[in-house]
Order: C-alpha cells, then sequence, then structure tokens
C-alpha cells in the first residue's frame, strides 16, 4: 500500500517535469521524446489501477505508434539539424495566461457540465463526488461510447476524423518537398 503510492507520486513527478520539459523545449524532438515519456507514465497509472488492457493499449498504440507517428511527421516536414536556430518564440507571456485561463475554462467545465444521465436525472462531477449513488464503470462507458444526450461518441469520432485530417495533411506538405 505504501509503495503504490509512493510509486504515484514518483510517476506523477515525472510526469510533471517530463510535460514541463515537452512545451518548454526548443528543439522539436526532444519535444517528442518527452512526450513519449509522459505518455508512458500514464500508462503506468493504468498498470497501477489495475487496468492491464489500457496500459497495454496506453504502450502500445500511444507510446509507440502515435509516437513513431509524430517523429516520421516531423523528420518528413522539417529536417532537424544541431546546428541550426532553436526556435524562439517573441509571445510566451501571452501563450501562458491563455494556458491558465484553458485550463481554469476546462476545471470549470468538467466540474459543472453535466456529464452523466441517470435515473435521477443528469449529473455533473461535483454532485457526483459530493453526493448520490456511485457512479460505476459501465455508466461511464456507456457515457463514453453512446449516441443519446450527455454521450460522447459523436465528439471522440469528430476528433478520429481531425486526426486523420492532419495525417493525410502531413503527409501531403511532406510529399511537396
Amino acid at each position: 500500500m505504501v509503495g503504490n503510492i509512493i510509486l504515484y507520486f514518483v510517476v506523477a513527478l515525472v510526469i510533471t517535469v517530463f510535460s514541463v520539459m515537452a512545451v518548454t523545449t526548443k528543439k522539436i524532438l526532444r519535444a517528442a521524446t518527452y512526450l513519449l515519456f509522459v505518455l508512458l507514465g500514464a500508462a503506468v497509472f493504468y498498470f497501477q489501477l489495475g487496468y492491464e488492457f489500457l496500459g497495454a493499449i496506453q504502450v502500445a498504440v500511444y507510446a509507440g505508434g502515435i509516437m513513431v507517428l509524430f517523429v516520421f511527421a516531423i523528420l518528413l516536414t522539417n529536417k532537424p539539424n544541431e546546428n541550426e536556430n532553436p526556435l524562439r518564440s517573441h509571445r510566451q507571456v501571452v501563450g501562458v495566461i491563455a494556458s491558465v485561463i484553458g485550463c481554469g475554462l476546462l476545471l470549470w467545465a468538467l466540474f459543472t457540465m453535466p456529464m452523466l444521465a441517470t435515473a435521477e436525472g443528469t449529473r455533473s462531477l461535483s454532485d457526483a463526488l459530493t453526493s448520490g449513488p456511485d457512479i460505476t464503470m459501465k455508466m461511464i462507458g456507456e457515457a463514453f461510447t453512446g449516441t443519446e444526450k450527455y454521450q460522447y461518441l459523436l465528439p471522440f469520432e469528430a476528433v478520429s476524423v481531425l486526426l486523420l485530417a492532419c495525417i493525410i495533411g502531413g503527409v501531403t506538405v511532406a510529399r511537396k518537398r
């Protein structure tokens, strides 16, 4: 039990450090490598929670496949060179302010927007945390894969189409070079 708590905090610290390093580094391949470590850390959380299948999918699909896709896209569209000038950003303050505002809006939406439709009506995350019957894994699964109101299959599929369009765009840009 104590070992799990220590492992949780170590992995959380590793994920936090590599996340910050991924967005602050000037080299794009290093950012992709740091992102790989973040994704592997998320897989450790899945394994720690006892979700071996999700952990294996996290390693195989995201840490493996998606990262390979990112690195190939970077190498095809931009020839990284150690001698080239690092990327410079003149609007870092604006980016930090936008990130803080975005995180605040995301947290507000997460805790106030209706998430699940139950027999008693719709419930937000803050309602679910403070009172009412427990939310089961089946309810969460139905919310993610359902097509009714307050279910999220359509946005999930829209994101997958967007990712497919990005891949096709990357290949098109790489062929024109």
